[in-house]
């Protein structure tokens, strides 16, 4: 992760406190690499690749990586390209994300940039994008574009493609303002000022045929997730927003897409397929998810709970109300030393016995987890790492908290005497630029409360009661005699079917 302290620190997506040169007057020093996913794209690849060869980029820092996704004819490089572009074939795996992770994998340039196999880029276009990547190393800057009718270009020579973007004429093949716009993502961005008032659910509109990253902050991210075949975009964009990127949608960085893209055409059916996909790995879509009884991949809150040297009973009352909570969607880590022995000795005599019962008591619970040490790497938006044991939340005191902070779009919050929460994204963020996390980053990079514990719903841990089935033995309760009514009733409720 890079560390940096003269990289100025963004504001949750605040972009517009960055000064990027403007175009045609700077020096770039940074290295791209253009990955081009292909499948069945014979048509489009030689203009896409025309374009590419006359950028205002500097042609010594520009490699393009043409990645041959099993095409039934395999692709051959056009005559007009880039002078340093290569072929690489995919061997495992199939799909535009693995596609795009094969070829991120083969390329080495400081910045990786992905453009579709359909899509002419204006001469600025990588400039516009690589300026910001100058600035800082966390940016993930996202093109714009109109969906064109190709007949126009009709069998013009990719030579000629070439000149004309090198000229700027192919600004006006068609008519930019007239043309078919990503109308989901552009609405986005009008709604919330180009992202600056969209906060931590700006990447959510990570998502199109253009757009470039710092190697380094893809590498943190994981990459692209190879298994997907549709929304990787999406889901990408959740995690690079939990390393720390700001999304900047680029106007200048402009494009032609040579036709509708699959999605346009089969807008419902995609959407259905993606939903089971994105609602288990994003859980930042949250209307996507049950509020109760499901669990998903990736929690939307993980909570650490330090056992070491607690009484059973005060953990498992922490831990039993955690998991009360109205807020369903959540994991816990329950902290201790869990090597425990099967051999020989009094259970009451056991000197490990408060570990014993709490190990017994969650060992194979699906929403807790015993280790030795909190992960490292955070798997979900949010983390509360709690103090101790000594106290526990009211029912609704998480998912109340947690809901005014999103709604503030804040990064973190400090509950006196209970612990702290947070955001994920913030947490990166600070330590990308900064190199350590301190609450006066986390209050400049998101926003950073302090609270009571009373004040937050949290109780001394005794107080709290969590609901359980009633036991007691009870006389047998005669049933009433047949119903006479012919028509069938539920014969355990005795309603109506």
């Amino acid at each position: 992760m890079s560390q940096s302290s003269t990289q100025p620190l963004v504001r949750r997506n605040e972009w517009r406190s960055l000064t990027p040169p403007d175009l045609g007057r700077w020096t770039p020093t940074k290295s791209v690499s253009v990955v081009i996913p292909t499948w069945s794209a014979q048509a489009t690849l030689p203009c896409v690749l025309a374009g590419l060869a006359a950028q205002t980029y500097p042609a010594h820092l520009l490699e393009v990586v043409v990645v041959d996704d099993g095409n039934p004819t395999p692709v051959v490089l056009p005559e007009v390209r880039p002078e340093n572009t290569r072929l690489v074939r995919v061997t495992a795996g199939w799909g535009r994300a693995n596609a795009c992770h094969t070829g991120a994998l083969a390329s080495e340039g400081d910045v990786i940039a992905w453009l579709d196999a359909d899509m002419l880029a204006f001469r600025e276009h990588l400039e516009a994008q690589l300026r910001w990547h100058h600035e800082v190393d966390y940016a993930v800057v996202l093109g714009t574009k109109r969906f064109v009718d190709p007949a126009i270009l009709g069998e013009r020579p990719t030579t000629a493609v070439r000149d004309a973007v090198a000229s700027g004429e192919i600004a006006t093949a068609w008519d930019w303002d007239a043309e078919e716009t990503h109308k989901w993502v552009e609405g986005m961005w009008r709604r919330t000022d180009d992202l600056t008032l969209a906060g931590p659910r700006a990447f959510r509109a990570h998502v199109g045929a253009t757009g470039s990253l710092n190697r380094a902050l893809y590498t943190a991210s994981g990459g692209m997730a190879t298994e997907l075949r549709l929304g990787e975009d999406m889901e990408l964009g959740h995690r690079l927003s939990e390393a720390g990127g700001v999304l900047i949608p680029e106007h200048a960085s402009r494009a032609w897409h040579l036709g509708r893209t699959h999605v346009m055409e089969h807008r419902d059916q995609i959407n259905r397929y993606n939903d089971a996909f994105l609602a288990n790995l994003v859980p930042t879509m949250r209307p996507k998810r049950n509020r109760r009884g499901r669990r998903y991949d990736v929690p939307y809150l993980e909570v650490v709970v330090d056992a070491r040297g607690a009484l059973a009973q005060d953990v498992i009352g922490v831990v039993d109300s955690l998991l009360d909570s109205s807020l369903d969607d959540l994991r816990v880590v329950v902290l201790g030393d869990w090597t425990l022995t099967d051999a020989r000795q009094s259970p009451l005599g056991d000197p490990h016995i408060e570990q014993r019962i709490v190990h017994r008591t969650y060992a194979r619970d699906q929403r807790v987890e015993l280790r030795a040490e909190a992960p490292a790497a955070r798997r979900s938006p949010w983390r509360l790492s709690l103090d101790g044991v000594s106290v526990a939340p009211r029912e609704d005191a998480i998912e109340a908290l947690l809901d005014d902070l999103e709604r503030h779009h804040d990064g973190a919050a400090v509950i006196e005497g209970v612990g702290r929460v947070e955001r994920t994204a913030a947490v990166s963020r600070v330590r990308r630029v900064h190199g350590t996390l301190t609450d006066e980053g986390l209050d400049a990079a998101y926003g950073l409360v302090r609270l009571a514990g009373g004040e937050a719903g949290w109780v001394p841990v005794a107080e709290r009661e969590v609901a359980r089935y009633e036991g007691k033995m009870k006389p047998p309760v005669e049933r009433p005699d047949p119903d006479p009514d012919p028509e069938p009733r539920s014969r355990l409720f005795g309603r109506r079917r």
